[in-house]
This record gives structure tokens, C-alpha cells and sequence, in this order.
């Protein structure tokens, strides 16, 4: 913050204190003329103004906030730039945009000496629960999907950092798969969930419509629908599958998917009827026009592996119990 500012915030701050504390003090004496108890003749459907004072607690509790107010601002930072007289204390690191400028952050804050809150909270918390993420770490797959406690604590975790895409239920919705059925795109094993949560996945469906123009996109949606059993309004399937073959490189030649060709791509069986951007003619349109280029988030340094080891065991749990 620009010194300008810094001084703006401060003397703004100092100018509602004082005004806070000067109505506070007219409020404690008689100016109305009219001696207390007495009415102020003002009156209104039977009811009459008395000129009372304000209630004592009433006053009290606003002289305490008000002198509470300036202790925190004298104790902690946030006014304008200045520190506070607790000195080398923050509530945490601010302008932080990644993981990588949060450890920077932290380990600035430490070799400077600074208290951060949040640092300490987080410190708190692993010392405390890190020994029971790292006794289910050492669990077996196997051994977690009969723990219920583990998988409570992985339920936890799940709703916590992956429902904002999955949904509570863990069932998805546009762009987001469902991982409480058996389709996958790179695998449904513990091992593949695990390393899909560790290491995210990135998705790389081109869009095509420069290369097969309009009436191509047409076609080709045609034939895909055709591999579902389904018919298209518009295209035409012999000429969508001549043109299929610029997407059986990852699709495979009959549409199976990656993951039926033991290919690590992420590319989905298109001949089934899970769609994750919509199985419409429309929407199949939509995907090859523009393709599509959805990320998942690779969580290894946001919660750790002990903590993944128990979110996988629960979303696998899920797909194996259903």
C-alpha cells in the first residue's frame, strides 16, 4: 500500500473513532431543556416521548467496543502500513496466487521471524493429524475399503476438496465424470484413481471444425451417434466414417476409447451411452467444432500423499460398491 493510502486509511479510521467517541460523550448529558422523566411533548397514538438517558449498559458496551478498537489497532497490522506494536505478527501471507509462492511466502516469513497465523495453525494441525494420515497411508487398499473410519475420513476429505467439481454425491455433471460407476477414462483401479488425484490430467481433444468444415462436423456427429445406435437430423454416416479416421487415432477405428486400446490418452468409448459433455447431436457438434480441454488438478502438493491414498480409497470404494 502507496504511503498516500497507508495515511488516508489511518486518518479516516481515526476520524470515525473520534466521532464515535464525541457522540458517545453528548449522549451522557441533558441538552433538550427538558428535565429527565419529563415528556417531550411529542406524542403519537396514545404514546408519549419521555426524555430518557440511554441505558447505562448500552453506553458502556459502546465505550468498551470503542476502546477494545483502538488496543487492536495499536496490537495487530492492518492499519494502512502500520505493523502494530505485537511486531513481526500476520494473519497470513497475503497476494498469494499458488502453491509455489505459499511456500516461498512461508519460508520468507520464518527466516524473517515473522509469526504467521495461518503457517502456525497449519503446523498445529499436522503435528496433530499427521500421525493418523500416515497410519492409513500404510493401510493396503484392501484393509482402507473395510476401515469405516477411514473411509469417513476419506468422505471428509472428498467433500472438502473435489464435490466443488464431482458434486457431493460424487456422481459429476457436464465436464465432470461420475466416479460412482465403472466407466473410466484412464482407469478405474486404485492405482490409476491414486496417480489421477496425485498428478492431475489434462485433456486434449482438438477442435476440427477447420479441417473438416461444416457439413464434416455434421458427418462425422452422424456416425458417432450411429455407434450408440442412435440417428442424426443432419450428416450423413458413410461420409462421418471416412472422415472418422483423423479421430481414431486416440478413439480407436470402431470409437472403443483409449482405455480399450491400453493407450493412456483419456480418450472415451463412443460407443456407449456416458457422455461427459452431453450425448446430443448438438452437443457432439459443439465438442468436435471446438474440442474440449478440461483440466484436473493434480493435488500431490496441495494435500499430500497420505491424505490422497485416503481419498482414493474411498472414491474407489464408490465405483466398487455400486
Amino acid at each position: 500500500m502507496s504511503t498516500f493510502w497507508s495515511a488516508w486509511v489511518i486518518i479516516i479510521t481515526l476520524i470515525c473513532l473520534v466521532f464515535v467517541f464525541y457522540t458517545l460523550y453528548l449522549n451522557q448529558k441533558n441538552y433538550t431543556g427538558v428535565e429527565e422523566g419529563e415528556e417531550m411533548g411529542h406524542e403519537f397514538d396514545g404514546i408519549k416521548e419521555l426524555n430518557n438517558p440511554l441505558p447505562k449498559w448500552w453506553r458502556n458496551m459502546y465505550w468498551a467496543t470503542g476502546i477494545w478498537a483502538i488496543i487492536y489497532l495499536a496490537l495487530y497490522p492492518g492499519w494502512g502500513n502500520f505493523e502494530g506494536f505485537f511486531g513481526g505478527w500476520r494473519s497470513s501471507n497475503q497476494d498469494i496466487r499458488s502453491i509455489a509462492e505459499s511456500k516461498a511466502a512461508t519460508e520468507q516469513a520464518k527466516a524473517a521471524g515473522i509469526r504467521v497465523q495461518y503457517d502456525i495453525e497449519v503446523e498445529k494441525a499436522d503435528a496433530r493429524f499427521g500421525p493418523i494420515f500416515q497410519a492409513y497411508a500404510d493401510m493396503s487398499v484392501a484393509q482402507l475399503v473395510k476401515d469405516k473410519k477411514a473411509l469417513e475420513i476419506g468422505q471428509r476429505l472428498y467433500l472438502q476438496n473435489c464435490s466443488q467439481c464431482h458434486g457431493s454425491n460424487a456422481r459429476g455433471g457436464e465436464g465432470f465424470p461420475d466416479l460412482t460407476d465403472q466407466d473410466w477414462l484412464y482407469g478405474g483401479s486404485f492405482a490409476k484413481i491414486k496417480e489421477t488425484i496425485l498428478h492431475g490430467r489434462k485433456a486434449a481433444m482438438p477442435g476440427w471444425e477447420a479441417s473438416l468444415g461444416d457439413q464434416g462436423i455434421k458427418d462425422v456427429t452422424a456416425y458417432v451417434l450411429s455407434l450408440s445406435g442412435r440417428e442424426a437430423k443432419e450428416g450423413n454416416v458413410a461420409s462421418g466414417k471416412a472422415k472418422f479416421a483423423v479421430c481414431g487415432a486416440c478413439h480407436g477405428a470402431n470409437g472403443i476409447g483409449s482405455l480399450a486400446l491400453g493407450l493412456p490418452m483419456g480418450a472415451p468409448n463412443l460407443t456407449d451411452n456416458v457422455w461427459l459433455y452431453g450425448g446430443s447431436e448438438r452437443a457432439i457438434q459443439e465438442t468436435l467444432r471446438h474440442g474440449r480441454n478440461g483440466v484436473m488438478p493434480a493435488w500431490k502438493d496441495i494435500l499430500g500423499e497420505d491424505k490422497v491414498h485416503i481419498i482414493s480409497a474411498y472414491v474407489y470404494s464408490l465405483s466398487e460398491t455400486n
